[in-house]
């Protein structure tokens, strides 16, 4: 698990005749600028080497901090360090730990809105519907027929969808989420009782579960760890991050949406460099994220599972993991 402190770019040209050929690279390194600026420069030229000898390569490496990421480390802002784990902050502003060797796992229902699909379904329906009947009227240009149309939909959009969200969308989708987290627990349960010497810590999170490994540690590219992956239907996406990234990552704090807040902006779209730390909003937006989130849990504990022991490195995840959570804490999940 890499997560460097500081981020440097190099760019480099070659023209061959009419033929241009560019390669951008990252450079990293937790010591200063100036090391990353040199290792940059030297990716830089090693894939133009690699290039100019045939190979097929990216003319440059994605601006991204994790989802995503092919070799290149976790570009995200360095919050906390306990022992060989790393909290970070992510791209929406919402705190990670991430750690080298301790296996978490998150099974997630998903967090579709059930009214959503609905509501565009009926805009549109009942857009067509009254451009219809105002045409059919007497009107003898469809543009103002649709624009009165699309105003009345809108009007009744509102009344229609809030009644069938209420009456039936969510119930609907809370009737699914009931019976996804009643088979997620199964799976569980019978993943657990097939080992019955690993212990596994079970969470409730907002969009499922997540699970904590405490009977040992594990190296993210472990067969067993693609075993208890597949086992459990783990995302696809944190299942390659976590082989790609050589970590395992849980979040730790509420995403900003769910605490009533917009995610962090600062600076817009804008990969994470140290001195970003200094910036305003960023901070500002920061100071209102700490106030709102120390209402909310991030996961709840549920119950542990299996017969084995304990590894000193897991207990100490657990008790950073738990600890931000607020894992222990009767408090509304976010």
């Amino acid at each position: 698990m890499i997560i460097p402190k500081y981020w440097a770019e190099a760019r480099l040209q070659h023209r061959e005749g009419r033929r241009q050929i560019t390669q951008h690279r990252f450079g990293w390194s937790d010591e200063s600028d100036a090391a990353a600026q040199a290792h940059a420069d030297l990716r830089v030229r090693e894939a133009m080497d690699r290039v100019l000898a045939g190979e097929d390569l990216p003319r440059r490496e994605r601006r991204v901090a994790y989802n995503g990421a092919e070799g290149v480390p976790i570009r995200e802002e360095i919050v906390d360090r306990h022992g060989d784990s790393i909290v970070t902050r992510n791209g929406y502003g919402a705190l990670c730990l991430n750690t080298p060797d301790v296996l978490f796992a998150d099974m997630d229902a998903g967090e579709e809105d059930p009214s959503f699909r609905h509501g565009c379904l009926l805009i549109i329906v009942a857009t067509i519907v009254f451009a219809a009947a105002l045409k059919l009227a007497g009107m003898e240009r469809l543009a103002p027929a649709v624009g009165i149309g699309f105003a009345s939909a809108w009007a009744l959009s509102w009344f229609v969808g809030r009644a069938y969200t209420r009456f039936v969308a969510r119930p609907r989708a809370r009737d699914a989420r009931e019976r996804w987290d009643a088979e997620a627990l199964a799976r569980i349960r019978a993943f657990a009782e097939s080992r019955r010497d690993w212990n596994l810590r079970v969470y409730r999170t907002p969009a499922g579960f997540r699970l904590l490994a405490m009977h040992r540690t594990f190296d993210p590219r472990d067969p067993e760890v693609a075993e208890m992956f597949d086992a459990l239907d783990v995302d696809p996406m944190y299942a390659r991050m976590c082989f790609n990234q050589r970590c395992f990552r849980a979040r730790i704090s509420p995403k900003p949406w769910r605490i009533g807040l917009q995610r962090l902006h600062a600076p817009y779209s804008a990969a994470w460099r140290p001195e970003h730390v200094d910036l305003r909003e960023r901070r500002d937006w920061i100071a209102r994220y700490d106030a709102a989130s120390s209402r909310f849990a991030s996961c709840r504990f549920i119950e542990t599972l299996g017969q084995g022991g304990e590894a000193p490195e897991a207990i100490a995840v657990r008790e950073v993991h738990d600890l931000f959570c607020r894992a222990d804490q009767d408090l509304a999940l976010a």
